[in-house]
């Protein structure tokens, strides 16, 4: 079978790009990848070998005239239904509006997340706070959204959502009937489950570093954390390591003036994937800080490895760490944060339990499963009625 997926823009190393990687590449089926904005040699190499048809270019700025402009242009497209039998639109806000010039043949939502400045309440404060005086322009503009993305969302023959918090906005916005929802969790490769690793005295903050990924609160809780263990602590560094794009070098300025000099905090920027593996690997606990994150592939990566998982209490976390079991599961506060690392530290054993549960939790996420349930996808909607 044929299928045109499309995402808008793929032009980093995040999740959501890595994802539509190794479901092309994993599928039984004849996946091709169309994008709006392809970016070689900022996202995963291997999408050379696999190929990115590129369509009318649209830009990645995030203020309201570009994205509207992006938008209108997305609508515009056209894929000719005669190269596919299924097209899935990869959905993380702006790739719906695809759906109304394309609905000859049927659409699937591999939905990521619906726009989180809309959809996502926590995203969305945030959001609105940052806007300042033209708080009312986002309000006028996120009624418009709504009304449209509605309309989009009828051309879908089913959603499927890779969390269960992903699921809950979509209900929550009233997107779609539950009887057409799904999901499939994306993960890491089955056979990098091979056992757990010794650890070294690092702690590990992967990822974009981009605002959403809320960084400043794991430099914080490790400062807390060498501040009020200063012998236990001696030893440990922390370790942020992802990729920065354009519009993120702000925000990463305002880390690393955060995090100072002489505190054992350490910035690794655009690090390979084999680079990346060898910090999972040898860390002694991953930290996530991203807040009400749709889902989240690092904890993942790291409980294969049997390391234990530090995560804020929401979002797509609550389906992956099990509190007390594979990690801490805390609220958004550095000093919960730094007694979580002083715990860790202080008692091996208890990391090597949690290290350990995490281990046997891994196999839950791979991608072997996630490909075999969105190809059925696939062949579900593709059937005669």
């Amino acid at each position: 079978m044929r299928v045109a997926v499309y995402h808008p823009w793929i032009y980093l190393k995040s999740g959501l790009e890595r994802t539509l990687l190794e479901w092309a590449r994993r599928s039984r089926h004849e996946i091709t990848l169309y994008s709006s904005h392809y970016d070689a040699e900022g996202t995963y190499p291997e999408l050379k070998q696999i190929g990115v048809r590129e369509l009318s270019p649209v830009s990645v700025k995030r203020q309201y005239g570009a994205v509207i402009s992006a938008g209108l242009s997305i609508a515009r497209e056209r894929i000719d239904p005669a190269s596919y039998d299924v097209l899935t639109v990869s959905c993380d806000g702006l790739g719906d509006l695809l759906t109304f010039g394309n609905r000859r043949k049927p659409i699937v939502n591999l939905c990521f997340t619906p726009l989180r400045a809309v959809y996502d309440e926590h995203y969305r404060a945030r959001h609105l706070a940052r806007l300042g005086w033209k708080k009312p322009i986002g309000l006028g503009i996120e009624l418009a959204w709504r009304i449209v993305d509605r309309l989009a969302w009828r051309n879908y023959a089913r959603v499927v959502c890779i969390s269960e918090e992903v699921k809950r906005r979509v209900l929550r916005a009233r997107l779609c009937p539950p009887e057409r929802l799904y999901i499939a969790y994306p993960g890491i490769p089955g056979d990098r489950i091979v056992g757990q690793t010794p650890s070294k005295p690092f702690f590990f903050l992967p990822g974009r570093i981009m605002w959403t990924k809320n960084i400043e609160l794991g430099i914080a809780a490790f400062l807390r954390f060498r501040a009020t263990n200063a012998e236990l602590a001696a030893p440990y560094r922390l370790v942020i390591a992802g990729m920065v794009d354009e519009k993120s070098r702000r925000y990463h300025a305002k880390l690393q003036e955060l995090a100072g000099t002489g505190n054992n905090i350490e910035f690794i920027i655009g690090p390979s994937d084999e680079a990346m593996q060898a910090l999972y690997r040898d860390c002694a606990c991953l930290l996530f800080t991203a807040f009400n994150e749709d889902w989240g592939l690092t904890p993942i990566e790291a409980m294969c490895y049997g390391k234990p998982v530090i995560s804020v209490d929401s979002g797509g976390q609550k389906e992956i760490v099990v509190d007390g079991e594979t990690g801490f599961r805390l609220e958004d506060d550095p000093s919960a944060y730094a007694e979580a690392m002083r715990q860790l530290a202080a008692d091996p054993a208890l990391a090597q339990r949690m290290g350990a549960a995490g281990l046997k939790r891994a196999p839950m996420f791979t991608w072997e499963t996630f490909v075999q349930q969105m190809d059925d996808h696939m062949d579900a909607v593709a059937r005669p009625r």
